[in-house]
């Protein structure tokens, strides 16, 4: 019986702790992964960036299509590439939080992130002028005590739908594009990835992907937005 007991007690535990990794669950706290409207318009995202010359690539992209994003972007690859973080800005498009180094010991070592929203927060304005008010935590990773601290630091914690299960290990771009297709909804958030956590890589496919997504969900009579104005909220620490 107590074996039994101790068996169901790690499972709940072990349910609880990877709750905090999906993308909709709401059960520790607010995360908002799209917004409730009627209307045909989606936030495109992107995560792990700036990573050259994959970043500017979908930068040219957007810009040619008139269409602004949202980077969430991690800071020691904008200490990397600081040209890039700014043409973001620069751009008008949205530049979000990330964490620093997007390492997942840290979340052992740092539970509650401080440190790694901290020094973000301080390499996204020493590069590009502004403080991100909105956060993407890596992996998703809400628990409550990371919900806690970004509350405490003013930052407005946002998640998504992945465009793709596996569009991190990059198939090919005409399926990143059907599967973000099939999953755009009125209100939707679409993450891509112009990066790999700290390291980079290639981004070819995921940067192929974006012309014709974007041609498609225009033809079904989409628009696009940053996730501020999807959601309502600010961009950035001290705008309205």
């Amino acid at each position: 019986m107590a074996r039994a007991a101790a068996v169901g007690v790690s499972a709940l535990g072990a349910a609880a702790y990877w709750t905090g990794f999906r993308p909709r669950s709401q059960i520790f706290g607010s995360f908002p992964y799209a917004a409730e409207t009627d209307e045909k318009v989606v936030a495109l995202s992107f995560d792990d960036g700036p990573n050259e010359p994959y970043t500017s690539r979908l930068l040219d992209t957007l810009d040619a299509y008139d269409v602004k994003a949202t980077f969430f972007q991690v800071g020691r690859c904008a200490q990397r590439f600081p040209s890039a973080t700014r043409r973001v800005v620069q751009s008008g498009h949205v530049l979000g939080n990330h964490s620093y180094s997007h390492s997942f010991t840290r979340y052992a070592k740092q539970p509650r992130q401080e440190i790694e929203i901290i020094r973000s927060q301080e390499v996204f304005y020493s590069v590009a002028g502004v403080t991100p008010a909105l956060y993407r935590p890596p992996w998703l990773c809400h628990w409550p005590w990371v919900l806690g601290t970004l509350q405490q630091h003013g930052l407005q914690v946002v998640s998504g739908t992945f465009a793709h299960p596996f569009e991190i290990f990059q198939p090919a771009a005409a399926k990143l594009t059907d599967s973000a297709a099939r999953l755009a909804r009125p209100g939707a958030i679409l993450i891509f990835h112009d990066g790999r956590e700290a390291r980079g890589g290639p981004r070819d496919q995921s940067v192929a992907a974006i012309g014709p997504l974007i041609d498609r969900l225009m033809d079904r009579g989409y628009r696009f937005t940053t996730v501020d104005q999807l959601l309502g909220i600010s961009a950035y620490a001290g705008s309205v």
